[in-house]
């Protein structure tokens, strides 16, 4: 006989209330049916010893002296069911719980009223609060960082359910429509009976309230924060529709880097520069952030020219550009290396054109994946895929090229066996492929490197771009003229965009105390040339003291306020005297600490002999492992007291991300929440599943960093062609 692998949890229930409930209704349900078995003289001594002294008990509990005295009902059903006389004055037995009514045998059987009762929800439910009150069921708590454990009296709460249930749709980015499954439902039935189903359109009225509670505390958590660093981007989505992110970046008050994605909404066509200007606006004054955006990072479409210039001017306006508005406009240096190399791939067009289209044409049919695959068997490889790339981004042509050359050998010999195929690349050609390879292996190391979010990057950079510049120069002098021709093309580029001064990357490698002005001094030839090094050095060094002393200035009328708003608050406290002409007259008078406290601050707003940015730069730097990840921040966090003023402009510097990854990743968010079957949902609603996704990870401490490396990957849009590991010989 077959016994299904469920049987075993059959009979039991979710929780020790259920069961005691059982158990409760099976007793009175036996103590029913041994009623109805014993005989009457049973039930008259029963009856007897329930009348000790010789009273007399009538059955209604109150007949007359005149009137017939009934019998005693003695069915244990009349402990949850009264008999009632209708208006009509026919007579119904009524359920106590349930209050339906039935019938009453003129026999006097009950049999259809226990058959209720042993149905009856509401009687259930009764017994269950009863047992509750015997034995209360425990709940487990998990507790944070700390390990502990707490433990609590269980009681069912559906408005946390749908709290919770909310934060799931948001966070795994889950329909609407899944709080309808019948399986989800049977599921979370078997998990706790009280649970009650939540259709599409409850949750997703609860997920909006989410985002409205989760906007206001991110309201308070940038009200408290310094300077904001802003990354934006234009998206279009399956819904034909054009879709713009903003996402803040700050240090909060623990000295931990925080991004949050602040707006996706819809920008109305034309997308010109000051459109886009105009809606970054009306997002700053929605979010209150408009007297602290420190930076903006954009790539470099010329539209972002415009808005970023739109922008500068309004800021200028309000006397809220630090330095003038040099670190106003931050150019995304991911986007920078991707034109750089792809300028260098354009000089080996033929080479990349003829590994692309051979792996097409063996990824179009089943049976020449198959043959290849017989000849990298023979050969002993142990890769196991190609990959197809995406012309238009370079990491997914490195990566294309990279894979083809593990099977260089598998090439030639297919086309022996297959006359179609005519993409077998030369020695020479895959002795080309293999130089690019090694030289665009660095930019791919570096553009892993600056495109993380959860850690700051613009400390990180400048080292990288020295590389850079010193591996152009290396390769322009190359034996092989295609590798010559690649630098030409990239160095080009190079002084483009970063043959200027770069001020954000030198103040960030200066606030870094492994760097400081050592760096500087050994990467700016490298950079610019021997004669225009002096020049640039001495730049940075002037902007660094000039944005150094705003920061002083601020801190100066910082403490300004602190005393005005102490001495204020004494004249108001006034004289503890009862008269009322006395509070009147009565000098404020400070304590002897705080005097000591004034005393003190007019000696710290004094200028001091040495600043701090001059104590810090004459220190040596900060010795460690070229392998180690030093965590700036916490470095500086440490550091705070000693340096006061340099340490919140430290802080300032390195929020500002140097690309636009944190903006891509939302767009990876984005394409994978509008498919096609949700092509539908409105721009609000879009927006609230979006920001409400990032928030509500923020909100459960999840890590986005695994996340954000998923989105990097979809990014590079690439094709992986699988081989077949098992064919007919």
């Amino acid at each position: 006989m077959y016994s299904s692998p469920f049987n075993s949890f059959q009979g039991s229930s979710s929780s020790p209330t259920m069961e005691q409930n059982n158990e409760d209704v099976e007793q009175l349900n036996y103590n029913e049916e041994r009623a109805d078995e014993m005989s009457e003289e049973e039930i008259e001594i029963i009856e007897d010893d329930g009348n000790e002294g010789g009273q007399q008990v009538d059955g209604d509990g109150g007949a007359g002296p005149f009137e017939k005295k009934q019998r005693k009902k003695k069915s244990s059903i009349w402990d949850d069911m009264t008999e009632v006389v209708l208006d009509n004055g026919t007579v119904k037995v009524k359920c106590n719980h349930c209050k339906e009514l039935f019938t009453k045998s003129t026999t006097g059987a009950t049999s259809q009223h226990k058959r209720h009762l042993t149905s009856c929800l509401q009687r259930k439910m009764a017994i269950g609060e009863q047992s509750k009150q015997k034995q209360q069921v425990l709940s487990f708590t998990e507790g944070g960082s700390d390990g502990i454990t707490s433990i609590t009296n269980f009681s069912y709460d559906h408005a946390k359910v749908r709290e919770l249930a909310s934060h799931m749709i948001l966070e795994h980015e889950y329909p609407f429509s899944m709080m309808e499954h019948v399986v989800f439902n049977k599921f979370m039935k078997a998990v706790s009976p009280f649970y009650k189903k939540i259709n599409r359109q409850t949750v997703k009225e609860d997920c909006m309230s989410t985002y409205t509670i989760e906007k206001r505390k991110l309201k308070s958590l940038l009200k408290g924060a310094g300077r904001i660093s802003i990354t934006t981007d234009l998206w279009k989505s399956g819904q034909k529709i054009q879709y713009m992110v903003v996402t803040g970046h700050f240090i909060d008050s623990d000295w931990v880097l925080q991004k949050r994605v602040l707006n996706f909404c819809n920008v109305s066509p034309p997308h010109t520069g000051v459109i886009i200007a105009d809606a970054l606006s009306k997002c700053f004054i929605d979010w209150g952030i408009e007297n602290k955006v420190a930076s903006i990072t954009v790539d470099n479409a010329s539209y972002n020219d415009v808005c970023i210039r739109r922008l500068r001017e309004d800021f200028s306006l309000r006397k809220r550009l630090s330095i003038g508005g040099k670190i106003f406009h931050v150019r995304c240096c991911a986007h920078i290396l991707n034109l750089l190399v792809q300028d260098g791939l354009g000089q080996l067009g033929g080479v990349i054109d003829v590994v692309r289209e051979g792996i097409k044409y063996l990824n179009n049919s089943e049976f020449r994946l198959l043959e290849f695959a017989k000849i990298k068997k023979q050969l002993q490889l142990p890769s196991r895929k190609l990959i197809l790339d995406c012309p238009t981004r370079w990491n997914s042509t490195y990566l294309m090229l990279a894979s083809g050359l593990e099977f260089k050998d598998v090439f030639p010999r297919y086309a022996d066996i297959d006359p179609g195929f005519h993409y077998a690349p030369t020695d020479f050609e895959w002795m080309k492929v293999e130089e690019v390879c090694k030289f665009l292996g660095i930019f791919h190391e570096i553009t892993d490197m600056i495109s993380g979010s959860e850690y700051p990057t613009a400390n990180i950079f400048l080292v990288e771009l020295y590389r850079i510049k010193e591996l152009l120069n290396e390769k322009a002098l190359d034996p092989f003229e295609h590798i010559r021709a690649m630098a030409g093309s990239m160095s080009a580029k190079f002084d483009k965009y970063w043959g200027e001064s770069n001020v954000l990357l030198s103040l960030g490698a200066i606030l870094d105390p492994r760097y400081k002005m050592f760096l500087i001094n050994h990467a700016f030839p490298v950079i610019y040339g021997e004669d225009a090094a002096p020049r640039f050095m001495a730049e940075i060094r002037d902007i660094l003291y000039e944005l150094y002393n705003e920061y002083v200035d601020c801190h100066v009328v910082s403490h300004s306020e602190q005393q005005r708003q102490v001495v204020k608050r004494r004249q108001n406290e006034g004289s503890t005297s009862s008269s009322k002409k006395q509070k009147m007259t009565a000098p404020a008078v400070l304590t002897g600490k705080e005097k000591f406290h004034m005393h003190v601050s007019e000696i710290d707003r004094a200028p001091p002999e040495k600043s701090d940015l001059d104590v810090y730069l004459e220190e040596s730097r900060y010795a460690c492992d070229a392998r180690a990840n030093l965590d700036v921040l916490g470095w500086w966090k440490g550091e705070r007291l000693r340096f006061p003023i340099l340490s919140r402009m430290a802080a300032d510097i390195l929020s500002v991300p140097v690309t636009t990854v944190a903006s891509e990743s939302t767009f990876s968010a984005g394409g994978r929440v509008i498919d096609d079957r949700q092509a539908s949902m409105s721009v609000e609603t879009v927006q609230m599943l979006l920001c409400g996704n990032d928030w509500i990870r923020s909100l459960h401490g999840l890590k986005n960093k695994s996340r954000e490396s998923l989105d990097v990957a979809e990014s590079i849009t690439f094709e992986e062609v699988e081989l077949p590991e098992s064919f007919n010989d």
